[in-house]
């Protein structure tokens, strides 16, 4: 394996910072907005064409607070909601770090949209622990399609089996390997050891 893909929410960053609780939880609490009302209002009809890079999330936030919370500017918003969803595991970023040094490469692979595909890299300075990020926005498609692990794969310029995954969701985990990549679920208490011990399983078989 010469390429290291890997996940972001769910494998890298657990919600928010101080309790890793799912960053809305206190989304009424402290910005007087209901989940359930920016769910129905932005997230089920927009988000579909903001994560593949089709629409850009801050003119259409904006857009929608407009007429659901008048009082509350998209950037704050925006920034509660990063800054919410923003707690890394720093024992996997050190376990990623020695294999990176002993000559992985080290990718992301992740459903983001360009926003906070920056923020991560620069405000979390994921840029500095990973060689690059390869996010749907940018690729214009996103997890699980088999377009966003061809142009992952292709831009990355190494045949697929010589590439490693790490995601926690299951249909992601299933389309990878449908595409020769070597992968495994990561779930609470996963290690990096066990992901390495899955990919040589793949490999040999």
């Amino acid at each position: 394996m010469k390429i290291l893909m890997v996940d972001v929410d769910g494998v890298l960053v657990h919600g928010r910072p101080s309790d890793g609780l799912p960053l809305f939880t206190y989304l009424e609490q402290d910005l007087g907005l209901p989940l359930d009302v920016l769910q129905e209002a932005f997230f089920k009809p927009y988000w579909q064409d903001i994560v593949t890079g089709r629409d850009a999330l801050e003119p259409r936030l904006s857009e929608v607070l407009g007429k659901i919370a008048p009082q509350l500017p998209a950037k704050t918003l925006i920034d509660y909601w990063f800054e919410s969803d923003s707690r890394l595991d720093h024992g996997l970023l050190e376990d990623l770090a020695a294999l990176r040094a002993d000559g992985t490469k080290m990718f992301l692979a992740t459903n983001q949209e360009h926003m906070r595909a920056a923020y991560l890299m620069e405000t979390l300075q994921l840029s500095q622990r990973f060689d690059g990020v390869f996010y749907s926005a940018a690729l214009g498609h996103q997890k699980p399609t088999v377009e966003f692990f061809l142009l992952a794969t292709e831009r990355v310029g190494f045949a697929a089996n010589e590439i490693g995954f790490i995601d926690d969701v299951q249909a992601n985990i299933e389309a990878a390997r449908q595409f020769g990549w070597k992968a495994m679920q990561w779930a609470p208490g996963s290690t990096l050891r066990d992901a390495m011990a899955a990919f040589s399983t793949h490999q040999s078989k």
